[in-house]
């Protein structure tokens, strides 16, 4: 046993993940860091669940709807693997949310590249989950789909010709359809090439922890005290999941989604995913349809100038209490937003909507200079 042990460490084909198992990591990171595994185990699951659905999903706007009910009822297990499939979405991104709350939190993106490559993957996950949400045919899928791909026409001269050449015709139709599919079932794998280049440039930078200490000496090596770490999380969150699944498996789907799409059945509310929601609530606020897509866009694409704001000497919020406060704040905005994404365009949901977008774009861009005057008092009374 030592022998072949001993081999597979001397092996050039197993060097590059045995790095990963061996690399130091600090010894003081907490149970926060565990999303990152989480998130690989999702990703995991909508991989192989897709490719278990693709193989029965017919991608033509009279059979889609028809072949999604026949998976369901027809197919062994299909109800399982398609349940997991759409609610691991789900999952996946209440992980990547709490991932990103936790690198705002301690202050991990100041390492630059792992978090501008962890925003990149953000942006490719909801693509691809825009893209799948589509699929199904129901009619909470297309007329969402009318909606969001309407926003590209708020582009100046180019805007129409561009909606349509996504389209493929002068409105959705079945070429539509077959270029969701398409793109849906690639970027997954696009996205798992983001993971990886994520994981390297992390082995390369190496891992962030709470007090943001680079001392080797209070670094260990990630297997086994880390892995097993993981593991018990990987294995509560699996079993959460597959009660999710059994128990309330349309909890967070749509009732009208039920439905066949009908181009000529217009649903009352509109509304994209759960996930997509706090962004859905900042495009509502403005009335401009252009300046709304703007806001849109700026609301993720902050994202990566928040390192560049972040100049404190402290290094993460729980040496900042205004920032704290403020943090806790934000997270409440974050919820109010989604929620009320999810309400109808009437008084008084358009107030608080102007209200908490307001909010949003506040804490985004000056709540870092609360920390500098934190600083600026520590600097004159120590």
């Amino acid at each position: 046993m030592k022998k072949m042990i001993s081999m597979i460490y001397k092996n050039n084909m197993f060097k590059l993940p045995l790095s990963f198992i061996n690399l130091p990591t600090p010894i003081n990171i907490n149970y926060l860091w565990n999303f990152g595994s989480i998130l690989g185990m999702f990703l995991f699951i909508q991989i192989i669940s897709g490719l278990f659905l693709s193989m029965h999903y017919c991608p033509n706007i009279n059979l889609a709807f028809n072949s999604i009910s026949i998976i369901m009822k027809d197919m062994n297990s299909g109800w399982l693997i398609r349940l997991i499939h759409m609610n691991g979405a789900s999952m996946y991104f209440i992980t990547m949310y709490l991932h990103i709350a936790r690198n705002m939190f301690y202050y991990s993106f100041k390492l630059y590249k792992v978090w501008a490559i962890g925003i990149l993957i953000l942006f490719t996950s909801m693509a691809t989950a825009f893209l799948g949400y589509v699929l199904p045919w129901g009619q909470m899928s297309f007329w969402g789909a009318m909606v969001i791909t309407n926003l590209i026409s708020a582009i100046p001269y180019i805007g129409q010709f561009t909606v349509e050449w996504v389209w493929g015709g002068f409105s959705i139709n079945n070429d539509t359809l077959n270029r969701f599919y398409s793109f849906h079932f690639i970027l997954p794998f696009i996205i798992l090439l983001l993971v990886f280049i994520h994981l390297m440039i992390l082995h390369i930078t190496g891992s962030s922890n709470p007090l943001h200490s680079k001392i080797n000496i209070y670094k260990i090596n990630f297997h086994p005290y880390f892995t097993i770490k993981d593991l018990i999380t990987i294995i509560m969150t699996f079993t959460l999941f597959m009660l999710i699944n059994i128990q309330f498996p349309f909890m967070l789907g749509d009732p009208d989604n039920f439905k066949m799409a009908n181009p000529m059945i217009t649903p009352s509310h509109i509304k994209p995913e759960w996930y997509f929601l706090f962004a859905y609530s900042i495009l509502r606020t403005i009335p401009n349809k252009l300046g709304g897509v703007i806001m849109l866009f700026i609301s993720i694409f902050i994202l990566y100038f928040i390192p560049l704001l972040n100049l404190n000497n402290l290094k993460n919020n729980k040496f900042y209490y205004i920032n704290k406060f403020l943090y806790w704040w934000f997270i409440n905005i974050f919820i109010m937003l989604t929620w009320l994404g999810s309400q109808m365009i009437e008084y008084p949901f358009t107030y608080l909507n102007l209200i908490f977008t307001l909010l949003y774009f506040f804490y985004m861009n000056f709540s870092f200079y609360f920390n500098n005057t934190w600083d600026f008092l520590l600097k004159k009374n120590y």
